[in-house]
């Protein structure tokens, strides 16, 4: 398994910690405290970078900590490298489902498994 590691810039905002990636654009999440939301940005990281491979896109190049310059508008307070899985191995795995979820699904996906992966972005997503 490999891992890339990205700059996540936190910063204070109004009703929390916000986190950014300079790296990767969109990349965003926050929380209440700084542990909170680097916590959330880690899960955010990961759901973008596979976001990125699934779509065939290039990650971009992870910059060192000192090669990204301080935004005089952003109110950083810390700075972290959190890595991110990069290797694109699928696992085969087996699951049960009720026959009329899985009719369901066939209903409406042309692949299962995309199907499945993508349902369970959204539901980590939502968590995060």
């Amino acid at each position: 398994m490999s891992k890339i590691y990205y700059v996540a810039v936190v910063e204070r905002a109004t009703d929390g910690f916000g986190v950014f990636f300079p790296d990767l654009p969109g990349c965003i999440s926050g929380g209440d405290t700084v542990q909170d939301a680097l916590a959330h940005a880690e899960a955010a990281l990961a759901l973008h970078v596979a976001g990125m491979r699934e779509d065939g896109e290039v990650l971009p190049i992870a910059r060192a900590p000192d090669a990204i310059e301080a935004d005089p508008d952003v109110d950083e307070v810390a700075r972290a490298m959190l890595g991110a899985v990069t290797d694109q191995t699928k696992v085969r795995v087996n699951v049960m489902l009720d026959s009329a979820l899985l009719a369901a699904i066939d209903a409406v996906a042309s692949n299962r498994s995309q199907f499945l992966a993508d349902a369970a972005r959204q539901r980590l997503v939502a968590r995060s």
